[in-house]
Parts: C-alpha cells; sequence; structure tokens
C-alpha cells in the first residue's frame, strides 16, 4: 500500500496542474512560516529564469501511516539525501527512474509547449542543472545502483512494483 507524499513549492502553478496534487504551491512568505515553525524537513531552491524557486517537504501529517502502508514521493538526489537524515536510517528506499537525455528533453519542451508563455530558456537551466544534480557521482555516493528505464512507462511500473513488494 503506497500513500503519495506531495511537495511544496514557490515556483507559479502551470497550466494544467492542480493545487495539492503536482505540489502544494505556496509563496515565499508561507515558506518562511513552515521554516519557522520547524515542520520543512528539506528544501532546494533554484536559480531559474524567472527568479528563485524553492522546492521543499514539509513533515505536515503526510507521512503517518499505518503499518502496513509506505509513503511514495518525488525528489531529487538532494531531497532523497536529506529526508535520510531526516528519518532513521533504513526507512528511505530510492527508487531511481531514469529517462534518455534526449527523450527527457522532448518531454520537457512538449510539456513546456502547453503553457500560455513558453519558457524555453528555463527549460535548457534545467535540463543543464539536471546533468550535474544527477551526476554519476552523486548516484555513485548516495549508493543508488539500480535502475529503471522509464521508455515504457507500463513496464517501468511493473518493474517497480514488482521490486518494492520483495
Amino acid at each position: 500500500k503506497l500513500r503519495t507524499v506531495t511537495m511544496y513549492t514557490t515556483r507559479p502553478i502551470r497550466e494544467g496542474e492542480t493545487d495539492g496534487v503536482e505540489y502544494f504551491f505556496t509563496d515565499r512568505e508561507e515558506l518562511e512560516r513552515q521554516l519557522a515553525s520547524g515542520k520543512v524537513i528539506e528544501s532546494r531552491t533554484y536559480q531559474t529564469i524567472a527568479g528563485p524557486w524553492t522546492y521543499y517537504t514539509v513533515d505536515d501529517g503526510q507521512f503517518d501511516v499505518a503499518d502496513d502502508e509506505s509513503c511514495l514521493m518525488i525528489g531529487t538526489l538532494e531531497s532523497y539525501e536529506k529526508m535520510c537524515t531526516y528519518f532513521e536510517a533504513g526507512k528511505m528506499v530510492p527508487v531511481y527512474i531514469e529517462v534518455p537525455d534526449g527523450i527527457r528533453l522532448l518531454r520537457a519542451v512538449k510539456r513546456e509547449e502547453n503553457q500560455k508563455k513558453p519558457n524555453y530558456r528555463e527549460v535548457c537551466r534545467r535540463y543543464l542543472a539536471d546533468e550535474k544534480d544527477f551526476s554519476e557521482e552523486n548516484l555513485e555516493r548516495l549508493g543508488i545502483t539500480k535502475r529503471y528505464q522509464n521508455t515504457d512507462m507500463e513496464m517501468c511500473v511493473e518493474e517497480i512494483l514488482r521490486d518494492l513488494d520483495k
């Protein structure tokens, strides 16, 4: 039984997104309130073309699950590392999903095409930043060796679920 955890961000909501589904969309002031309350587990701020955007995880009750449940969340290697520090050892299991560079770039461009004001410079900035953030050195440092290839989503999900059942 997997329960999804929704992260928070100060970036503007995109066309087709729903607050509370992809992210909880907040502003800088709300982030500061959550930081002051001590509920922020981890945060990352990116200097984007549109200004600084922060993505963060809050201990807001989403991690309170029954004994037979687990949480599933999407994050970066940096967020994974910080979550491992926050929770006791062995509680975090990485599921590293990999997409070939060309497909990843095309997906990002296609998503951006659907925006009222596409920002292709930000797509390029993020693509290049991801090369560094998800480097082989970082994967090795965090002990992530298993990779799931997301070229066929159905097969990828089946493989992940099989491994999680183990």
